[in-house]
């Protein structure tokens, strides 16, 4: 399993950033090892539109199983349900403290988005 998760920083003890779309970095962490790779995604950060979809697909294109976040607007989330990729929304705290909610059942999967659609 593979964890995406979105963040300030470059390292598990950053603050999650609480945009999915415009994260300044997302996260991909194997639970088992808390081994990542650090997806760059300042491309979307300043993006006009679609920024959501983009990242979504980066994120399958990686392999994300589940997306740790803040908020996850509805265009990204129907990206990301397409991809099979499990949405937890409301999520704060550091990307650490994040994945140890998780791993322990503290989240439970988002049924629809948290946020509007940007255009």
């Amino acid at each position: 399993m593979r964890i995406a998760v979105t963040a300030k920083d470059t390292f598990l003890e950053a603050d999650v950033d609480p945009r999915f779309g415009r994260a300044a970095y997302i996260l991909l962490v194997d639970p088992e090892n808390m081994q990542f790779e650090v997806l760059d995604n300042a491309e979307n950060v300043n993006a006009l539109k679609g920024a959501g979809i983009q990242a979504a697909g980066m994120i399958s294109r990686a392999g994300a199983d589940v997306l740790l976040t803040g908020f996850c607007g509805p265009n990204a989330f129907k990206t990301l349900s397409a991809a099979n990729i499990d949405v937890v929304s409301d999520v704060a705290g550091t990307v650490k403290e994040a994945l140890q909610v998780y791993q322990k059942g503290g989240f439970t999967r988002s049924k629809g988005p948290n946020a509007e659609a940007r255009w």
